[in-house]
């Protein structure tokens, strides 16, 4: 165990332990609405300020080192403050950080993604993960002339109010088992966008062969992450696959993978590892290598919906910081030292913590699953692997369970996400990988109480 954690497993040990983020806290409740700028921040019982990042660690305001399994929500592969991206970084910025103009470095980008991912004709740049989404659906629509989308139900695509529609369903409103209601994620979202949206259930293959078929004539397309990170990181049935892909093909619907999250699971991404062949993918944050970025690519007569060379295009799509030389530079930098080798070495990392948290698991029989794939993983507080959203929406307890588990992580040195997925990144070493089951076993150890509480659902 780490032993520069001091205090107790509590909320009031974890807060008195960091007196300089407790500080920086009280002046952003001055500033923004709830004193944070995003509302994905983690606080327990404040968030913790970062003074910097280097290698496969963070180190706080108040000193202390925590080994980072959050990685930016998976983004850093390579970790924090990556050599060969400073130095690319370090360079552009001598010589400019934005033009109206393009630059040779957005080609070179563009052309590794479509030499690496087989399905890539042609590439757009833009910002954020959400406006790859949004420009994905948007030139869907375009291509085919219809208006809805099927999603995933608990599926997370961004900030895009179609992509949202279920994302945050509850037991209270996500309906039928075999067809989910649309559900709004915020108070005022309208009614239409509910009624464009089908929302399947992940694994579901007899239900998403029939509500896909029954609504055929206006789904312009089908999105879904091949492994759904919010969905529980459950592994996709091949079968599920076949099925979306056969229904797309024989009506003419559209299939966008969204990568932006998976795409590290392998060399050519997640599609390429479960058999899926998308017409449109959607990617972002690794291929920024740390700097804002999101990417449609896809089909070569789909992407002709943004060509603008004969006068105004099918599907305008611009952006003053799209294809900007930092995130282009940064993200070229990232992506070349992403190669088969770093690939195996992180997959080989990956399997070790999966496989020793699940071996710890069956030893104590703990009523706790861990999920994932590559270099990604996920705890649940279910005693077998779930199979979609649905099984892995916790209890009361089994919420609690969870927080107390990041909160013990944390204490211990270790930043564990909190109902998202872990990552791996490249810096990590198989000790790393020890000292996070370790970290683990000493959770199990010392929450017996707590894990008794914890209904087995079967």
């Amino acid at each position: 165990m780490n032993q520069e954690i001091a205090g107790s497993n509590t909320a009031a040990g974890l807060s008195r332990a960091r007196p300089r983020s407790n500080e920086s806290f009280a002046r952003a409740q001055k500033v923004f609405p709830d004193g944070t700028s995003r509302v994905t921040i983690e606080r327990d019982p404040t968030p913790l300020y970062i003074e910097r990042g280097m290698g496969s660690y963070l180190f706080d305001v108040d000193g202390r080192r925590f080994l980072d399994l959050n990685c930016n929500f998976t983004t850093l592969i390579h970790g924090h403050a990556f050599g060969p991206v400073v130095e690319a970084l370090t360079h552009q910025l001598q010589r400019g950080s934005c033009f109206a103009n393009p630059t040779e470095s957005e080609i070179e980008l563009a052309e590794l993604l479509c030499g690496r991912i087989p399905w890539i004709d042609r590439v757009r740049f833009v910002n954020t993960g959400t406006e790859a989404v949004l420009f994905a659906i948007k030139a869907a629509r375009v291509f085919t002339g219809r208006s809805k989308i099927a999603k995933l139900e608990g599926a997370y695509h961004g900030a895009y109010d179609w992509a949202e529609v279920s994302q945050a369903a509850t037991p209270d409103n996500w309906g039928d088992a075999i067809e989910p209601k649309s559900t709004a994620i915020y108070r005022g979202m309208p009614a239409s966008v509910l009624d464009e949206v089908v929302v399947l259930r992940f694994n579901d293959v007899e239900s998403v062969r029939r509500l896909m078929s029954l609504h055929a004539h206006d789904l312009a397309a089908v999105i879904l992450d091949p492994m759904p990170s919010r969905g529980g990181l459950v592994a996709p049935k091949s079968e599920f696959i076949a099925a979306v892909q056969e229904v797309a093909r024989n009506n003419g619907i559209l299939v966008i993978a969204d990568e932006v999250l998976n795409l590290r699971q392998s060399f050519q991404g997640a599609s390429a590892r479960y058999g899926l062949v998308p017409d449109l993918v959607t990617m972002g944050k690794i291929i920024g290598g740390g700097l804002p970025v999101g990417a449609i690519g896809g089909r070569e007569d789909v992407m002709k919906v943004f060509d603008a060379s004969a006068g105004r295009p099918l599907l305008p799509q611009g952006g003053t910081f799209s294809a900007n030389p930092l995130s282009m530079t940064a993200g070229l930098a990232a992506m070349r030292h992403l190669d088969h080798a770093a690939f195996a070495n992180l997959e080989i990392l990956g399997k070790i913590v999966r496989d020793e948290i699940d071996r710890a698991i069956s030893n104590r029989g703990a009523p706790l699953s861990v999920t994932g794939a590559a270099s990604l993983f996920r705890i649940h507080p279910l005693a077998r692997t779930p199979n979609d959203y649905r099984d892995i929406y916790p209890t009361p307890a089994g919420a609690t369970l969870m927080k107390q588990l990041t909160r013990f992580f944390a204490e211990n040195g270790i930043i564990l996400p909190h109902g998202a997925a872990a990552s791996i990144s490249t810096p990590m070493t198989r000790s790393d990988a020890e000292f996070i089951v370790d970290v683990f076993v000493g959770f199990l150890d010392s929450h017996q109480d707590m894990l008794d509480a914890i209904e087995v659902r079967t």
